[in-house]
């Protein structure tokens, strides 16, 4: 088992297929403010078996999107003024960038078809 995860692992460079990925999403609040948006999200989203957690540290939005492109989470979900208030997020794919923002419901419905 240990040699098999292994060359998983050495095989997808880390990047997991998105059924596998131990994180599907990162979401990226813009500012402490939207951190209670972030986490009526999270639980959306786990109510779909959706895996994933809120960075809520007090970094730039810049720098989260790099932590999370760099551990190669497949999804980044920002949230800011805008998405809050149209329930929303902004969608990011890790290689590919900005797909543009999506409610809460078209988000879960187009991500269980990307599985």
């Amino acid at each position: 088992m240990e040699r098999f995860i292994g060359v998983l692992t050495e095989h997808c460079a880390g990047k997991f297929p998105l059924w596998l990925a131990p994180e599907q999403y990162l979401l990226l609040p813009i500012s402490d403010k939207y951190n209670d948006y972030a986490k009526e999200v999270q639980e959306q989203l786990a109510q779909h078996d959706i895996r994933g957690r809120i960075d809520d540290r007090t970094e730039s939005i810049g720098r989260k999107i790099r932590d999370a492109e760099v551990s190669k989470v497949p999804f980044m979900l920002i949230v800011g003024e805008k998405e809050a208030e149209a329930n929303a997020v902004g969608v990011r794919k890790q290689g590919e960038g900005d797909l543009g923002a999506k409610s809460v419901q078209d988000f879960i419905g187009w991500f269980k078809e990307q599985l």
